[in-house]
């Protein structure tokens, strides 16, 4: 069945994205749907990202599809992955990009599935709500915003697309553990982090930083991701 076309609120990027948006845009259309055409400069390592920000998939309730969004999608490279894997059938994905020209070339790719112009902190549930939300690079470049600039917008779209979900996000950021910052990167710190979840999200989270990057991945859940207990005996009381 064709994807439903829904007619988003607004159109075209908010003033403050578009010089991020103008970079990836300038990248896409140098080395078009590929990663470095999402500045990755290594497929490998944005498999490796595809795959720690999936897990938050986890913990959706068994026995149905996934209702997936993927914020700022770009020409739809999570499709690729998941198809790779052979996962692409247990989601129903939702892709959205500020870039009209992201969601042009993610549309061609990809015509079964659903890819929309939407600014998410307008309306963060304009096409329902999804059980995961992905922010696969988001918020890893601020080009020539100030770390301020990119701070407050950060934290916006990280409200936005965790109130569009029911079961968890997932989104990556620069370190500030590595050997040096670069100024048009967004390095944001571990206890920053943890201080806005805590105080404006939640504070169901974790932090994935062993995958080999020099960044880390948030998992920011609605519940407690307690493990299941061992069973009815209390072996702690015997």
């Amino acid at each position: 069945m064709p994807a439903r076309r829904l007619t988003p609120p607004n159109h075209g990027a908010p003033s403050d994205w578009r010089p991020v948006v103008a970079h990836y845009e300038k990248t896409f259309a140098r080395h078009g749907a590929s990663p470095k055409g999402v500045d990755w400069p290594d497929g490998r390592d944005l498999e490796a990202r595809f795959a720690v920000q999936l897990e938050v998939a986890r913990h959706v309730p068994p026995g149905r599809r996934i209702r997936l969004l993927d914020v700022g999608c770009g020409p739809g490279l999570l499709i690729d992955y998941l198809e790779q894997v052979d996962r692409a059938s247990a989601f129903d994905y939702v892709g959205i990009d500020l870039s009209p020209t992201m969601i042009e070339a993610a549309r061609g790719r990809w015509p079964e599935h659903a890819f929309h112009v939407h600014d998410l902190t307008s309306d963060p549930t304009a096409f329902g709500q999804f059980d995961i939300a992905i922010m696969n690079g988001v918020l890893t470049e601020r080009v020539s915003l100030t770390e301020s600039q990119m701070g407050e917008l950060a934290r916006r779209i990280v409200r936005s697309a965790y109130a569009a979900t029911t079961v968890g996000l997932a989104f990556n950021v620069m370190s500030k553990h590595v050997d040096f910052e670069r100024d048009d990167l967004f390095h944001w710190g571990f206890d920053e982090v943890a201080s806005f979840l805590k105080s404006d999200v939640t504070r169901h989270f974790d932090f994935r930083s062993a995958y080999g990057l020099y960044e880390y991945t948030v998992h920011a859940w609605h519940e407690f991701q307690r493990p299941p207990p061992l069973g009815r005996q209390e072996w702690w009381s015997r």
